[in-house]
């Protein structure tokens, strides 16, 4: 159980290139999939200064045995993990690489369809990258050519979408 801080969840290949799944928050959990005794499925790292509490296999089944308001929680919890990693899995199948890049800025602020300019703080081509499955050399040139085509400003860990991004590029 995360009490405070935030940590991604991640997965690497033997090479080091990693891929990024999401991020948990203070109040949410990992490792429900321990549960079943397999192996883990992805790793997770602090991005702050972090308080977890660490649970047993017992006491979580002893917590599901009691309060059964709860299994139902980890149930959806675990669908909506699921339905996520689909999501990423048809992403990473049908979409190109642009497609997943835009997809991901999108995803940061909502719609494609936006009035103002947007800015997302705090996002790194590196991050992008491995949310998408590329490398971040990749995801700068594309946002190098968003930039001249006049799609959206560059800064220090900050964009800013500054009319709606094109379905191709």
């Amino acid at each position: 159980m995360l009490l405070q801080g935030e940590v991604k969840v991640y997965a690497t290949d033997e090479n080091g290139r990693e891929i990024t799944y999401g991020t948990i928050v203070a109040g949410d959990y990992f490792g429900e999939m321990s549960l079943d005794g397999g192996p883990r499925s992805a790793s997770v790292m602090t991005l702050e200064p972090c308080l977890c509490a660490l649970l047993s296999r017992a006491a979580v089944q002893q917590h599901l045995a009691e309060e059964p308001a709860f299994a139902m929680h980890l149930v959806t919890q675990v669908i909506r993990r699921a339905r996520s990693a689909t999501e990423t899995a048809r992403q990473m199948a049908l979409l190109d690489v642009y497609g997943r890049v835009i997809h991901t800025l999108e995803g940061e602020q909502g719609p494609a369809s936006m009035q103002a300019p947007v800015q997302l703080t705090q996002i790194t081509h590196q991050q992008i990258a491995s949310r998408v499955g590329a490398s971040r050399e990749m995801v700068s040139r594309l946002l190098k050519d968003l930039e001249k085509g006049g799609y959206v400003e560059l800064g220090i860990k900050r964009i800013t979408l500054k009319k709606k991004l094109p379905a191709r590029w």
